[in-house]
């Protein structure tokens, strides 16, 4: 299986500059790539491939106007088309979204670098077209790196390898969790294991409050250097957007260190499988009233960390249907509760069984095999 291994760069000031040079070509590129997607579909055009696309832009980059694709690797455009393309086929095969053009505000810097002329010495790297960058820690020696990606987190430079591993064969045992994610709690487990819900902690709920402060704070100065329709950019506004972008990097760090955490412990038991409840995440964020909580605990984040962690040690990953009824369901006698409400937190059974809701469908989740 392969794994990946994210290592912080250490770039010198002028290094830090030919990586943002390579990021905006990067994003440049992806953003071509789409538009020329969609001028030739909306023409009645067929898919244009790849291949079609890099040699078009080989022969743009010839031209004067374009020269300044030639200061950085002849590898990032050329992945970043191919980036565009893929995601192009996702739509196509309803797999994913549309893709849509990256912002220059909005989008996270990063961009391709190619496999064959990375090379790694002792805490150092070489990126194509930069040269030897210092990194904080040592990356593997002698080892096969796949895909390397070079990103910016909004306070610092990574660069990012799969690498290959063995896959670990462990003693499991015979049992069985289910896992009921939530907004109270972030998952409850059959086996009484809770994970709270870190934006309820005191840490998250300062760190929000004072990034609400500080957005209030650059509104107010964007909207006082207003000249007409057009907003000034002072040199206090971009270091008020700086100490925002870090406390959104912080945040962030919080809550998927929570999420690690979380997942991690639930691997640790060595349970043979682990049943987890299919969440229609699209359809809950329609709901105006919890959007941003469910936004907030990042539950497709902990499906991905949780599947990728239980395939190593070779744990069954189940997810139950989508209709499954385990939240209505007794885990007692297996009556169905049709009126079950959000806001009934505790589940009351005629059976006489009296039970938290949440710890109730993970038990009906453990069993989930069993029912259907």
């Amino acid at each position: 299986m392969i794994l990946g291994k994210k290592v912080r760069l250490k770039p010198t000031e002028a290094q830090e500059q030919q990586l943002w040079k390579s990021a905006g070509a990067a994003r440049w590129a992806y953003n071509w790539a789409l538009e020329r997607q969609e001028k030739n579909y909306a023409s009645g055009g067929s898919f244009l491939s790849d291949n079609d696309l890099r040699k078009e832009l080989t022969k743009l980059k010839q031209t004067e106007e374009f020269s300044w694709l030639g200061d950085v690797s002849n590898n990032i455009p050329k992945q970043a088309v191919k980036d565009a393309c893929d995601a192009y086929k996702k739509f196509f095969k309803h797999l994913a979204e549309k893709p849509t053009f990256k912002s220059r505000r909005k989008s996270k810097p990063s961009f391709y670098n190619d496999n064959l002329k990375l090379k790694v010495k002792e805490a150092i790297v070489l990126i194509e077209k930069i040269g030897w960058i210092k990194t904080s820690e040592q990356l593997p020696l002698g080892q096969k790196y796949t895909n390397p990606r070079i990103s910016f987190d909004g306070k610092y430079w990574y660069v990012a390898v799969g690498i290959e591993q063995e896959q670990d064969t462990e003693q499991l045992t015979s049992e069985v969790i289910g896992i009921d994610f939530g907004i109270k709690v972030l998952a409850s487990c059959s086996n009484g294991m809770v994970f709270k819900n870190i934006n309820k902690s005191q840490s998250v709920m300062k760190l929000e409050k004072r990034l609400r402060r500080l957005q209030r704070k650059v509104s107010r100065k964007y909207l006082k250097n207003k000249k007409g329709v057009r907003c000034v950019k002072t040199c206090n506004i971009i270091k008020v957007e700086k100490q925002i972008r870090v406390l959104h990097r912080t945040i962030t760090g919080i809550r998927s260190n929570h999420i690690h955490q979380a997942t991690n412990a639930i691997v640790k038991t060595k349970p043979c499988k682990v049943v987890v409840e299919t969440l229609n995440i699209k359809g809950m964020m329609k709901n105006r009233h919890l959007s941003k909580a469910i936004a907030q605990q990042k539950l497709y984040d902990f499906k991905l960390k949780l599947q990728y962690k239980c395939e190593k040690p070779g744990i069954e990953l189940v997810e139950a249907d989508k209709w499954f009824p385990s939240s209505k369901m007794c885990s007692s006698c297996g009556a169905i509760k049709k009126d079950m409400k959000l806001s009934d937190r505790v589940y009351s059974c005629a059976c006489g069984l009296v039970i938290d809701r949440d710890f109730n469908a993970s038990i009906n989740l453990s069993r989930y095999q069993l029912v259907v």
